[in-house]
């Protein structure tokens, strides 16, 4: 199995229970949820999509041919000799992609593994930290993980809808864009009066890294 690869990055974690937490993210080309394609947004499952994940030509980008070759690309992105090796496989959609192969290969190289994904493909075995981003109009299949993280708010997919599922910690991400600060408001507010959900802020945003 080949891997498309969008873009391959050193930062800080920026969302969820992590937050802060140096990591490579491997973005994987592609979704099922929608085509990347702004001409296409209006007909999507998911209209609300911030992230370019389109194309193979970002930093580290590419058609991988095996997973050592890729796991390798990672492993070149962490610092030399910098201990608690973390790398986020995400997208687009990365269960897609993500296999068994390219974990091992990952776990080889001393990284564990966090995936996010939108819950709509069941995960290979061996993934150490499973963040689901649920999405209205896709059918969940994952049901239990580390966190769930709702963007918040969706008009048919509610908190109160998800909260009974088997997820270490439950967050509401504000939904980005002209009424970011409604939404913020809005989250805030349900997180407190419904433990136990929890506010997530896209602090990358904030601090302008990637």
């Amino acid at each position: 199995m080949s891997y498309a690869v969008n873009e391959i990055y050193y930062t800080l974690q920026g969302e969820g229970a992590q937050t802060g937490r140096p990591a490579v993210f491997l973005r994987f080309a592609g979704c099922n949820l929608w085509t990347g394609r702004e001409q296409d947004r209006h007909t999507a499952v998911c209209q609300f999509c911030d992230t370019d994940f389109v194309g193979l030509d970002g930093p580290g980008g590419g058609r991988y041919f095996s997973a050592a070759d890729l796991a390798v690309s990672v492993d070149s992105r962490w610092p030399r000799g910098g201990a608690g090796r973390y790398v986020v496989c995400t997208g687009g959609e990365p269960l897609l992609q993500l296999d068994g192969a390219l974990l091992s290969a990952l776990h080889e190289a001393g990284f564990t593994v966090g995936v996010e994904t939108n819950g709509t493909i069941a995960v290979p075995k061996g993934v150490d930290w499973l963040c689901v981003s649920p999405k209205a109009g896709a059918p969940l299949v994952l049901n239990a993980g580390n966190e769930l993280k709702l963007v918040y708010p969706q008009r048919a997919l509610h908190p109160e809808e998800l909260v009974s599922l088997s997820f270490d910690y439950y967050f509401l991400q504000p939904m980005d864009g002209p009424d970011v600060k409604s939404h913020t408001r809005a989250a805030m507010e349900y997180c407190l009066a419904n433990p136990p959900w929890r506010l997530s802020l896209q602090t990358h945003k904030v601090l302008g890294i990637p």
